[in-house]
């Protein structure tokens, strides 16, 4: 019984040790932020793009799925929020480049893109004061225990935080860099 024991525990272990939690990627980012995802605005000269990501690996207990763009290093006190999409289906894992422009319709059906530190909706690129350092865009999916947040579009970025942070399994990041 002994010897029987031991390489199933072996294999128990094994496969917790190789197994991924959550994880985000993208086809479109690298390292740094192009022209493609600067903002197109506020002395920034980009084409406003958003970028693909896609998730998988969700766990268990997954209802919803919320992504969020935020830039820490932005000189306000707060930091700037850049794209805030929230109820996300569960069958979904991917938003597509441009998925933040709310004229297209890429975004997944049943979606909420609630207002940015711009003061609208949808995704707002990079935009760093000029001769600033580097700014970091940090670009996170959350795995949410519930199936939807009741908020609205206009809900500002801070609250619909609470309300991930309040909710979340599971999160992953992708960071890329930006300076003008």
């Amino acid at each position: 019984m002994k010897n029987l024991i031991t390489p199933l525990l072996l294999v128990f272990f094994a496969t917790g040790l190789f197994a991924q939690g959550l994880t985000l990627s993208s086809t479109d980012l690298q390292g740094q932020i192009t022209s493609a995802q600067v903002f197109s605005g506020f002395g920034c000269f980009g084409d406003n793009i958003s970028p693909q990501l896609a998730w998988q690996n969700a766990p268990e207990g997954t209802k919803s799925f919320a992504v969020t763009v935020y830039d820490p290093d932005a000189p306000t006190g707060s930091g700037w929020w850049h794209w805030v999409v929230f109820n996300i289906p569960v069958s979904v894992s991917e938003l597509k480049t441009n998925a933040g422009n709310i004229e297209t319709g890429l975004a997944p059906e049943g979606c909420t893109q609630s207002i940015t530190s711009f003061g609208q909706s949808g995704y707002g690129g990079a935009c760093p004061p000029k001769g600033d350092k580097p700014h970091a865009y940090i670009f996170t999916v959350y795995a949410l225990g519930i199936d939807k947040i009741e908020l609205e579009a206009n809900a500002p970025p801070a609250m619909v935080g609470y309300y991930l942070n309040a909710n979340v399994i599971e999160k992953a990041s992708v960071i890329s860099y930006y300076k003008q």
